[in-house]
């Protein structure tokens, strides 16, 4: 499979109906919205979908709508990974991978509780790995609920090594950190997406692939247009742009 293109990735909101049911004609035209304003990939499923309350089937139908949706314009990924225990973690994976989705995007705190070591977390993980078809790209997201858990740029490179994953929405807000995380995955296949706007033009200068934040739900033109000018245009990017990005973050 080759690499997911750089560029703006919306944490999709989900729309509801009045009776508290998935409005998939709203969804349909959200995902059009989107488009057209220029991202190069769509987050399903996600803390910003409300993924922790709905149900599994929901999650599943959601992925499978928009991916369906946006078929043969923009890469979709979804996540879902949203249970404590190990083996409904897996049926969660499982039943996101069914549903076609170009990635399935693991929670890092799903994978240890908050006072396990990176040791346990990643023998969860490769307890994961076995079970989950090798030909399924994969990625992570760091959700800051129910608790932040970043990767370590030691144990990043021992993910991006096994060839797997193509993806990590990064929430450090931290741009040392990013450098660093961007130096351990080089040569890989893993690309490096920041969600924190204020951070945005530092760790694009680093080599970070792109945005995937909340704010690319209100003006996801403006980021795609940063992501395709900000090295033509400094001074406007600087000056302007950056000021406006990160007083609305």
């Amino acid at each position: 499979m080759k690499q997911f293109p750089g560029g703006v990735w919306p944490v999709m909101v989900t729309p509801f109906t009045e009776s508290n049911e998935v409005d998939y004609r709203g969804l349909g035209e959200l995902v059009e919205w989107y488009i057209e304003r220029g991202v190069s990939g769509l987050f399903a499923v996600c803390q910003s979908s409300e993924m922790f309350t709905l149900s599994r089937n929901e999650r599943e139908k959601i992925a499978s709508f928009v991916h369906q949706q946006a078929k043969d314009r923009v890469p979709v990924i979804a996540s879902g990974h949203v249970s404590d225990d190990l083996n409904e973690q897996l049926k969660d994976i499982l039943g996101m991978v069914d549903q076609g989705v170009d990635a399935v995007i693991l929670i890092t705190n799903r994978l240890a509780k908050i006072s396990e070591s990176d040791d346990v977390w990643q023998s969860h993980l490769e307890w994961l790995l076995k079970r989950i078809p090798e030909k399924t790209p994969l990625g992570f997201y760091e959700c800051p609920l129910p608790y932040k858990r970043t990767i370590s740029p030691d144990l990043l490179k021992w993910c991006a090594d096994t060839g797997r994953f193509y993806f990590l929405k990064d929430t450090s807000c931290d741009v040392d950190r990013i450098g660093a995380k961007l130096k351990a995955v080089r040569g890989t296949r893993l690309k490096i997406y920041n969600a924190n706007a204020a951070t945005l033009l530092e760790s694009l200068k680093l080599g970070v692939s792109g945005y995937s934040g909340i704010m690319a739900n209100f003006h996801p033109e403006l980021y795609a247009w940063l992501l395709n000018n900000w090295h033509k245009y400094p001074e406007m990017v600087e000056e302007k742009l950056r000021s406006f990005l990160a007083s609305h973050h």
